[in-house]
């Protein structure tokens, strides 16, 4: 009876799961598929193997695709580092030295809640002045901005788990709090980095509404840079597939790579509290 519940939650599971995938598959079969068959109609099922689309993401066409790929590799990638170097020692402060106390964690929360276009405007004026717009530091420090919160929670979780009589064993033996943030707790936060790295990465990469705004031409990512298949002379539908599979591959392997530390640093403080 139990095994029959198990197979049937498994089967539930991966229809959801297929259900989810369908606009991967979809991206995939099109990005495959000639211009011809494509204006045939999306439900026209003939597999015809044609690999110029991917050829034209990756310049045949004449589109810059590898730069886009550079700058979202470069603003994924400072965006984690400045995330951890902001987020862990802040957390640190809250939970071990009682900086701001509980409630600085659910204004965090609270400023996780508030959609991204909130700031948008803001970040626009401000980067204008400072002549930032169009830059890749400037779409870091936005994309670093928005994920500042979740890292924050995700470390503050992970660090209550921490047995603190390891900390009060290296203030005796003289170490101060930067010594002891570096030395010991920042090698046991392992899977909480792991977390943290991972799912910056993905909303860094995957982000759209600061990159369309804050970008223009220097700094554009893959997200935005798809865009430029669409022409004056029509939609390049298989061009734009072929560049959003290219887009998914980082971060897919990126994630699939940190799987076991991403879920065992989410589920930090989940039993405890």
């Amino acid at each position: 009876m139990k095994q029959g519940r198990n197979l049937w939650a498994t089967f539930v599971a991966s229809g959801f799961g297929l259900f989810f995938l369908m606009p991967i598959f979809g991206a995939i079969y099109t990005a495959l598929r000639t211009d011809n068959a494509i204006a045939s109609g999306p439900f026209v099922w003939e597999f015809d193997r044609d690999w110029s689309h991917f050829k034209n993401a990756m310049g045949a066409a004449g589109y810059d695709f590898a730069s886009f790929f550079q700058n979202s590799a470069l603003i994924s990638i400072g965006t984690v580092i400045l995330t951890v170097f902001i987020s862990l020692p802040a957390a640190y402060s809250i939970v071990r030295l009682g900086f701001g106390g509980a409630w600085l964690l659910r204004i965090a929360l609270a400023l996780r809640i508030l959609p991204a276009v909130f700031f948008i405007i803001p970040f626009y004026k401000l980067f204008t002045n400072l002549g930032m717009v169009d830059s890749i530091r400037g779409l870091i420090l936005a994309n670093t901005f928005v994920n500042l919160t979740l890292a924050l929670l995700i470390f503050a979780s992970a660090i209550k788990e921490l047995p603190y009589e390891i900390e009060e064993a290296a203030f005796v033996d003289g170490a101060g709090v930067f010594r002891t943030l570096w030395s010991i707790i920042l090698p046991l936060m392992g899977p909480g980095l792991a977390a943290v790295g991972v799912l910056t990465f993905i909303f860094s990469w995957s982000d759209y509404l600061f990159a369309v705004v804050l970008s223009s031409s220097e700094a554009t990512p893959v997200t935005v840079g798809a865009a430029n298949f669409v022409t004056s002379y029509g939609v390049r539908w298989g061009d734009i597939s072929a560049a959003v599979t290219l887009s998914i591959l980082p971060p897919l392997i990126f994630a699939t790579a940190a799987q076991r530390y991403l879920v065992k640093g989410l589920s930090a403080g989940a039993i405890k509290g």
